[in-house]
């Protein structure tokens, strides 16, 4: 596995280079937009993304050893699997105090608050006591929420309301975050690999490295965005709806009522039509399989020897040659249609999880075939996560799509933390992890679900065969 791993990253460093080179020659030359020729909005930017990246970066460096650490404390697979649920679980609590704190304590405060309860997360690492690690990961999961909605909400209000440039430049600085996100996570792997096993400084290492990082992005957020904040105006922290200007009815409202009027309104859209039911069940069900997923590639693999920031590195970068691919298909020359792509994507999830069921058998672990099944998975997210977000831009309206997305989640962690607490009743009852059929049988149900997640595919494209909002323009 140690000579597979390292091959298979330089394969895939080199596929995502040619995919890169050759989407970019395929791709006619576009005059340069009026946003780079703009230096205050560069300087905006940038200003954004030192903080943002830093964010990201820590964020992924604790993802190759996490498992491992708790492996490496001794825990069993099903304790283990309890503190996953937690993580989970707290995600479901805290995504209406992750929208509703900004509006209360300021945008800013509230990205200062993610770098302190990620740097305490993180930190809880180098405990060995279960209770101060479940505490870690309820920290994780206010982290994680934080994370991925209150620096986009300082962004996008400061562009508009106090800038005031273009609504159309906003996409360009998350098109350039995206970019340098695959790039990081690729890296993230790499520098875990370096700590934890080049250097045997253990699997706590990349938790630590992530300390510093948090403390940096908080330097940035706490000085050079409050010097943005007192040059541009100070944010109206309890009078600004979280992702625009306020009317004046809506300016009088407390922060939690616009919050729960915003998801009676998502559950309206996602009642009255049916498309938005149909994509809301494709995001459920694949990306909890995703949860599932990031949880067990690490006992899959780990008994085989791999170094585990490599695999996490050769995953990114099939997810990033997922995303290159997408790019190339949907461009000019072969003009294939987002909706088509993911079928593709869940198809590919679902013959993922079907390799997975046999590479898994006990007594009979097959970990090559098992590592070329989780990368066609990563594969598969490369096309999904894209295809899922031009799908969701047109068929749910801007105004509602944080409440619609909202409900969206709520099944998702929900049949996660099932699948988890089920993975959890089959260890305990089997015995072992590796030993028992409990990881067999939930890669098994995972590709049950793709399954489901194909039809609702299927039937939203049969409902909407001759929706324009569904297919790329041109078409």
């Amino acid at each position: 596995m140690l000579v597979t791993a390292y091959l298979a990253i330089i394969f895939l460093l080199a596929l995502c280079v040619g995919l890169e080179l050759t989407a970019r020659r395929l791709t006619p030359p576009q005059p340069a937009p009026t946003a780079v020729a703009n230096p205050a909005f560069r300087r905006f930017q940038s200003l954004f993304l030192r903080a943002y990246l830093l964010a990201l970066w820590a964020d992924w460096l604790q993802g190759p050893y996490l498992y491992k650490l708790y492996r490496h404390y001794s825990f069993l697979e099903s304790q283990i699997a309890i503190l996953y649920v937690c993580g989970l679980a707290s995600c479901i609590l805290f995504a209406p105090v992750a929208g509703w704190l900004p509006q209360a304590l300021g945008r800013r405060q509230t990205c200062l608050l993610f770098c302190l309860a990620y740097s305490a997360c993180c930190l809880t690492k180098l405990s060995r006591d279960y209770f101060v690690l479940i505490i870690g990961r309820i920290l994780g999961g206010l982290s994680t929420s934080l994370l991925s909605t209150t620096f986009e909400a300082w962004y996008v209000h400061r562009h508009r309301d106090i800038h005031d440039f273009p609504r159309e430049w906003i996409p360009s600085t998350f098109t350039k975050a995206a970019t340098w996100n695959h790039g990081l996570a690729v890296g993230a792997g790499l520098v875990a690999n370096l700590l934890a096993e080049w250097l045997h400084l253990g699997p706590v290492a990349p938790f630590l490295l992530a300390v510093p990082c948090l403390g940096a992005c908080g330097w940035v957020v706490l000085t050079e965005w409050g010097r943005e904040e007192a040059e541009g105006g100070l944010e109206g922290d309890k009078q600004t709806l979280l992702l625009g200007t306020p009317t004046a009815p809506l300016a009088r409202m407390s922060a939690r009522v616009r919050f729960w009027r915003s998801c009676q309104e998502g559950l309206r859209c996602l009642l009255s039509d049916r498309r938005v039911m149909l994509l809301g069940g494709v995001q459920a069900l694949f990306e909890s399989v995703l949860y599932i997923f990031v949880f067990l590639w690490t006992p899959v693999l780990d008994p085989h020897g791999p170094p585990l920031g490599i695999v996490f590195s050769c995953l990114m970068a099939a997810s990033m040659a997922g995303s290159l691919l997408y790019r190339l298909a949907t461009s000019t020359r072969y003009r294939l249609q987002p909706g088509h792509l993911l079928c593709l994507a869940v198809l590919m999830a679902f013959f993922s999880f079907f390799m997975l069921t046999f590479s898994t058998a006990p007594g009979q672990p097959r970990p090559h075939e098992s590592l070329l099944a989780f990368l066609l998975l990563e594969l598969a997210c490369g096309l999904y996560f894209p295809a899922v977000s031009f799908l969701q831009g047109r068929v749910i309206p801007e105004e509602k799509r944080a409440g619609v997305l909202a409900w969206f989640r709520l099944p998702l962690h929900l049949l996660a933390c099932l699948g988890l607490l089920a993975l959890h009743g089959e260890v305990s009852g089997t015995g072992g992890g590796e030993e028992g059929s409990g990881t067999r049988h939930m890669f098994g149900g995972c590709a049950v679900m793709m399954l489901a997640a194909l039809l609702a595919v299927v039937s939203l494209f049969t409902l909407g065969r001759n929706d324009t909002d569904l297919r790329l323009e041109g078409e």
